[in-house]
């Protein structure tokens, strides 16, 4: 052990991840190989909707070097992939199976799988493989009104999978005393995370020892495992599911696709490994998509602008399939809605409806970024209707400090939504400060009475992190005193091994070089729950420290150079709720119809950071996604489902050019409440509140309050604003 007491968390330590990377030694999902290893090419689905009424695959099957072609008859006994994070029941009818029976629900819907000898041939006998599909009017709106899905092999079943609810108080009497009602519609396009590396894996079986391995693995290693094992009836402990480096999740990476089962069927099957990487396009096509919601708010006020009551009904649109998210980001959407705001009374049904799209599951503040959007919209609509400043009226609605920790009085994920801590009044007075709030709109009227069309606008929102409802840790010290830290979490990019190293440090009082984590493998450690919900610095970073505190105890006394183990747990039935504030200074080109943002600010209190650093990293990176889904990202389909972007020159993604220099204003005003480190997530502080602030600075630099009122704000439509203006 150290001398004396060295401090770790809290300083902004190098990410220990970093020099692997930057020096060649990345091992990601296309860089894996192994010994007489077959490709597999995934045969999708051309039409967004039919039946589907055979499967040719007899020109595939005799392309020398094809091995094997798959259609539903052969993997038929696979059941459909389960649902991961939804306690909401009945959504067994919209589950997917690993290749398409009866009828394909969007274009990419896997229809068929070849396996040959190289990539190439794998390629070359895809196209050889013809589906005949009797094509069906696809449906491609989720405010259409629902429909009897499939009626032939699902009568009776409706479009609308689920309608999710969340409610308080009394609307009736809010309502009846409101100085005035304000209604407002508003949506937000479909976008997902677009991680630099696509989807891929590399699954292979050993039958001396009956294991079956799949490398390429993210986010969920645990609960993949579990779910392949079942669905391909094997127990548990024979089947490792190994992560390696992951160039980004967001979300929609390291969910059990059909893809991960049909490589692990394959190697065992076939009794050879089994490599799958996707290209671009058909990530683009057939990895979650995400966001696809619409609102109709309204809201009961009083004269100062204080909400007495918010009445809210959603249509989210869920694709062709319900996936392991189930109605996740519903069910985010509808608790998370009211956000830092008092609102006494509040009711909110969200709509779960398919259309005939790619299925859609989580990215980066799912169900938040739509709801932030919605919400901070409705609070610039109701300062217009009553001729107040936009900051004020949020002022008056946030939640006092003295109330907290705060009920909101709806639960999601599991868990009652209970406010652990935060002082919101401080964090906006802070970020106005840091603005210099009156001399920026000061400034800004003159650019406007100049001609420039500037403006600002600001989005507070209320974050979730530490989603319980355990995490373990085993840590254990060699005789030259080498430590290694082994947690079930997974490395999505976020600097797991530093953050946790960094933990460990505190309490051992050892060189964090000295320290290595082991995550994202099954075969080394029993349980854990991945990385997902910006879960990982609370639940694992607890359960390390506990690991790290009953491995000294261990220690105490013993002889140096003793070597040692100890394991910790760490448990919690609420998660934690950090909050943050996005504002935006934007110019608009009515030449080129444009949107320039000039100054991007997000303010965030984190309550405890182990990583500064790190914790400003997160914020960058999720404020240039955030920034592309409020200015270029959509998924766009035609009238027959046919997606109409499926390439880089059609996905538009923010550049440098296009993003300034995020500055993040980190806080610790409010540490957590439920867990000993103090600690709230940082993940989704980045992109929650960027739709919202630069809708805001569009309408004050258009000088029409109200006029955005759906992501993204492409030039397209910013053109028909600037003509309805004129």
């Amino acid at each position: 052990m150290a001398d004396g007491p060295t401090r770790y968390i809290g300083m902004p330590h190098k990410r220990l991840e970093d020099r692997t990377l930057l020096t060649g030694g990345g091992r990601f999902a296309a860089d894996l190989s192994a010994p007489g290893q077959l490709h597999m090419r995934v045969v999708r689905s051309p039409v967004a909707f039919g039946r589907l009424r055979s499967v040719d695959v007899r020109e595939a099957r005799r392309l020398p070097g094809v091995v094997a072609v798959w259609t539903f008859a052969d993997v038929e006994r696979i059941p459909p992939i389960q649902i991961r994070l939804t306690k909401i029941g009945g959504l067994e009818p919209y589950q997917q199976t690993v290749l398409a029976r009866d009828y394909v629900r969007y274009v990419g819907d896997p229809v068929a799988a070849v396996f040959a000898e190289d990539p190439y041939v794998a390629e070359d006998a895809a196209e050889l493989v013809f589906p005949e599909i009797e094509e069906l009017p696809a449906c491609i709106s989720a405010t259409e009104p629902p429909r009897e899905f499939m009626p032939e092999t699902l009568p009776g079943v409706s479009s609308e999978a689920a309608c999710v609810t969340k409610a308080y108080g009394d609307l009736d009497a809010a309502f009846a005393a409101a100085h005035e009602v304000v209604e407002l519609e508003v949506a937000v396009g479909r976008h997902t995370g677009v991680p630099l590396e696509t989807r891929g894996a590399l699954a292979e079986f050993d039958p001396a020892k009956g294991t079956l391995t799949m490398r390429g693995a993210a986010k969920v290693p645990h609960y993949n495992r579990g779910q392949v094992a079942r669905m391909l009836d094997m127990p548990d402990e024979m089947v490792h599911l190994i992560q390696g480096h992951v160039g980004g999740g967001f979300g929609v990476r390291g969910e059990l696709y059909p893809e991960d089962v049909l490589v692990c069927h394959a190697a065992l099957r076939l009794k050879r490994p089994v490599k799958w990487v996707e290209d671009r396009q058909e990530h683009l096509m057939a990895a979650n998509h995400s966001r696809d919601q619409s609102y109709r708010l309204r809201a009961a006020v009083d004269a100062r602008g204080f909400i007495l009551g918010l009445q809210a009904e959603v249509f989210s649109d869920q694709g062709g399939y319900v996936r392991t998210h189930g109605v996740t980001v519903p069910d985010l959407s509808a608790a998370m809605l009211p956000g830092p705001y008092l609102v006494p009374a509040y009711r909110a049904d969200v709509h779960v409806r398919l259309t005939n799209k790619t299925p859609a599951g989580t990215y980066r503040a799912p169900g938040r970024y739509e709801s932030t959007f919605a919400r901070e919209r409705l609070l610039d609509a109701i300062a217009h209707a009553l001729g107040r400043d936009p900051v004020e009226v949020r002022r008056v609605n946030l939640i006092p400090r003295d109330r907290m920790p705060f009920d909101r009085g709806v639960d999601t994920l599991g868990t009652r939504v209970v406010y652990d801590s935060g002082d919101y009044a401080l964090l906006l007075d802070k970020l106005l400060a840091y603005l210099d709030y009156d001399r920026l709109k000061q400034a800004l009227a003159a650019r406007r009475a100049a001609g420039e069309h500037v403006g600002f606008g600001l989005g507070y929102f209320v974050e979730k992190s530490g989603l319980g409802p355990a995490d373990k840790a085993v840590i254990s010290i060699d005789a030259e005193g080498m430590v290694e830290v082994v947690t079930g979490a997974a490395s999505i990019g976020q600097g797991i091994e530093t953050a946790m190293a960094q933990i460990c440090a505190e309490v051992l009082e050892v060189p964090i070089e000295r320290i290595r984590v082991v995550h994202g493998r099954t075969d080394r450690i029993d349980y854990g729950m991945g990385a997902f919900a910006s879960r990982v610095t609370v639940m694992t970073g607890c359960a390390v420290k506990a690991a790290a505190e009953a491995l000294l105890e261990k220690l105490a006394g013993a002889q140096v150079g003793t070597p040692a183990s100890a394991e910790g747990w760490f448990r919690a039935d609420h998660m934690t709720y950090p909050y943050g504030i996005h504002a935006a200074v934007v110019r608009v080109d009515p030449g080129t119809c444009a949107v320039h943002v000039e100054r991007f600010v997000v303010a965030y209190d984190i309550g405890r950071a182990v990583n500064p650093m790190l914790v400003e990293g997160q914020i960058v990176g999720g404020a240039v996604q955030g920034i592309g889904g409020a200015l270029f990202e959509e998924f766009v389909y035609d009238a027959n489902g046919q997606p109409l972007v499926t390439t880089f020159g059609d996905y538009l993604m923010p550049t440098l050019a296009e993003v300034p220099p995020v500055e993040a204003l980190v806080t610790e005003d409010a540490p957590a409440t439920q867990n000993p480190l103090g600690v709230k997530g940082a993940g989704e502080a980045g992109i929650n509140g960027a739709g919202a602030a630069i809708a805001a600075a569009v309408d004050d630099a258009l000088g029409r309050p109200g006029a955005v009122t759906r992501l993204p704000v492409t030039p397209i439509r910013l053109h028909r604003l600037l003509g309805e203006r004129d």
